[in-house]
């Protein structure tokens, strides 16, 4: 288990790890968009859009450009993410020269690439017309000068982007919002050239799991949210068609002067409640929804229940790595089952037990 402490002007980070010059220019290309949901047997990919709701991806879009305007330029958890899930490059001997950053926080992945995979073209992509002019304008074109650079605004629920045009797509905390995660994983997948690489990181099922008990205790009608777990992940990268998936896990303990303090960090962050149905437990992330006693309520209960010696109280964000390849004939495939010419037991005796 290692551990890594970051510092923020509101709060304070730790890591705990689970398991193992183009001047920028606008371009939107077109590609079907395919949905897994309620699919006859045998047709695993439509042309019809998602008939399962669960997130207004209208207000979604919204909350996305608020927060384009109040996110920090260091914000720590955000930055140790995308570090993370961009250093997983540095692991490939393979060349990426075309590239999509795909939602999420694009401002701190862009710079994180520079120097990573000899790129030399991205097209940033997200829902959010703010959020794309905050990333286009944070850094000077000199910052990226080799590289040319596209700007689209377009669903990762319906991909404008050509089949077989990209050789890497990366995702920083963006597609846990999806209606159908397997469909824009799938997506994702066509828009890869043969041999092409997907990375994303998401927020899994532990995340703010402090904040949910003090709501529960509060007696606020609790909503849990849909939020993959680690096994579903797998069987994402599978279901989608990824050749070598690959899927890890990461915690990381934010601690905030106070509840309130991580309700703004969520507000700021675009991460607050985006569910049609939006219940009484979840509108502690929508403040003009929320009434004040109650919001006092759930933050007097999360600091008795879990404030440390110094005052801070902490939040987990679970964090989900996923890595996927689209096919390619030069990849390792699995041997057939019962090819094997040697048994483990065979290999216990030559080498012993280990005990």
């Amino acid at each position: 288990m290692r551990g890594s402490l970051f510092y923020q002007t509101s709060c304070t980070l730790w890591r705990r790890q689970r398991n193992p010059k183009a001047k920028p220019h606008r371009r939107i290309l077109s590609s079907a968009s395919f949905s897994t949901a309620d699919h006859d047997e045998g047709d695993a990919f439509q042309s019809n859009p998602s008939k399962v709701k669960i997130f207004d991806r209208h207000l979604k879009s919204k909350q996305r450009d608020r927060a384009a305007w109040l996110l920090r330029p260091n914000d720590s958890f955000v930055h140790a993410v995308a570090e993370n899930l961009v250093d997983r490059l540095e692991d490939c001997k393979k060349t990426f020269p075309t590239a999509l950053c795909l939602g999420g926080f694009l401002q701190a992945v862009r710079p994180m690439l520079r120097g990573r995979g000899a790129i030399e073209k991205i097209i940033m992509m997200d829902t959010s017309h703010d959020m794309l002019k905050v990333c286009k304008s944070s850094q000077p074109d000199s910052s990226n000068e080799n590289i040319e650079t596209s700007y689209v605004v377009g669903d990762e629920e319906f991909l404008p982007i050509k089949e077989s045009s990209v050789d890497l797509i990366i995702s920083c905390l963006g597609l846990h919002w999806t209606n159908d995660l397997p469909g824009a994983m799938i997506q994702c997948k066509l828009a890869l050239k043969p041999d092409g690489l997907f990375l994303a990181a998401i927020l899994g099922g532990e995340t703010l799991k402090e904040l949910r008990i003090a709501c529960t205790v509060a007696q606020m009608e609790r909503e849990g949210g849909i939020s993959p777990r680690v096994r579903d992940a797998g069987n994402l990268l599978t279901r989608a068609g990824f050749a070598l998936p690959g899927v890890d896990v990461d915690e990381y303990v934010v601690r905030y002067k106070s509840a309130l303090d991580l309700i703004e960090h969520l507000r700021i962050m675009g991460e607050t409640n985006a569910l049609l149905q939006r219940s009484n437990v979840r509108q502690l992330l929508d403040n003009d929804i929320l009434k004040r006693e109650t919001a006092l309520a759930t933050a007097a209960i999360y600091d008795s229940m879990f404030a440390a010696e110094d005052g801070t109280i902490p939040a987990t964000f679970q964090v989900i790595y996923m890595t996927g390849w689209r096919e390619h004939p030069s990849q390792q495939k699995a041997k057939r089952r019962g090819s094997a010419t040697i048994s483990f037991t065979d290999i216990q005796k030559q080498f012993g037990n280990g005990t």
